[in-house]
């Protein structure tokens, strides 16, 4: 018999994959833009409907602070103006001697994702699938789901404006 939260996993694994590639790619600014409109949501929905199994803690990553920002560098570079947002609760101001001061930013997000993905991703074949469903979990509870919502409500507001090519 098939086991619909192992089906349901293996597609968010297929999903975490897809977006890894699509980060790591490069490309134009519209080859990232335009299918991240339809992974995120879809990785959205994937982590909603995990099942935690639950488990040890799993020791703390170490995180490689020169990687994280190399690749938060190249997307804001790629990004442009598109890369900096305003979160919900933020008042625009008028700018001060030219310099927008915005909150959010998409470059921002997609590499803690990434990072947070790519992380189970590498576990998988020595952890088990168990402490990757725990550890993504825990992750967007704590972290990467907040980055994910902000980036899926600000890609939805370039689409609606139009600003995406």
């Amino acid at each position: 018999m098939i086991d619909p939260e192992r089906v349901q996993f293996q597609e968010l694994i297929e999903t975490a994959r897809q977006y890894c590639r699509l980060i790591e790619q490069g490309g134009e600014q519209t080859d990232l833009l335009k299918p991240l409109i339809r992974i995120l949501p879809r990785l959205h929905a994937g982590i909603v409907a995990l099942h935690d199994p639950g488990g040890a803690s799993l020791p703390p990553e170490l995180a490689d602070f020169d990687d994280r920002f190399d690749l938060f560098s190249e997307l804001r570079a790629k990004l442009g103006e598109l890369d900096m947002y305003w979160l919900e609760y933020d008042e625009p101001t008028e700018p001060a001697a030219g310099v927008d001061h915005r909150s959010g930013s998409l470059a921002d997000d997609l590499t803690d994702i990434y990072f947070e993905l790519k992380r189970g991703l590498n576990m998988l074949e020595a952890a088990g699938m168990d402490e990757v469903a725990h550890l993504w979990e825990v992750g967007f509870r704590q972290h990467w789901g907040q980055h994910l919502v902000d980036a899926e409500r600000h890609l939805y507001s370039l689409r609606v404006n139009n600003r995406l090519e």
